[in-house]
């Protein structure tokens, strides 16, 4: 197990085959997942889990499991990943919880974290964050941690078209 991140409650860790249970609760939870249009299938979370291994091995960073420190439960996922805005490039903070660990502060504070790192031991200028619209919970985490709206765009995932904010926070903030 290859921890990368200790916050107050939480430990930020690189996913394990073991995780893929913990995974499929979360990626396969249509509440949870409303911001993809997507339901994902056991194909799907395979998929996701070997991609967060590829950006491990290729970039060093990746979505990594958000575990309790007290209890051990994983309670969803947090980490970096590089997204593509209207054909640039960004360091995305991003965040996903099981149902259950919702309005608990956590995704508030994994992204906090994820913003440091990127900014302390990836040198990053600026961190930024995808944000379907109507997602207002993710919204508030993103403002929470510093980041403002920059810009509303169109992106494609797997129901199609989709209305998103591009947030953002510059380290010199």
């Amino acid at each position: 197990m290859r921890v990368i991140l200790q916050t107050e409650r939480l430990l930020l860790r690189e996913l394990e085959e073991g995780d893929i249970p913990d995974l499929r609760e979360m990626l396969q939870d249509r509440r949870v997942m409303y911001a993809y249009g997507h339901d994902f299938s056991d194909e799907d979370v395979r998929a996701w889990y070997e991609r967060q291994q590829r950006r491990y091995a290729t970039l060093g960073f990746g979505l990594w499991a958000a575990v309790e420190r007290a209890g051990g439960e994983m309670v969803g996922q947090a980490g970096l990943t590089i997204q593509l805005c209207e054909g640039r490039e960004v360091l995305e903070a991003g965040y996903l919880l099981k149902r259950q660990y919702w309005h608990r502060g956590y995704a508030r504070e994994a992204a906090r974290a994820c913003r440091d790192y990127a900014f302390e031991t990836l040198g990053a200028d600026e961190v930024f964050s995808i944000i379907r619209t109507d997602n207002f919970p993710s919204i508030r985490v993103a403002e929470s941690v510093g980041m403002r709206r920059i810009k509303e765009f169109t992106t494609r995932y797997y129901a199609g078209d989709m209305r998103h904010y591009l947030y953002g926070v510059k380290q010199a903030e």
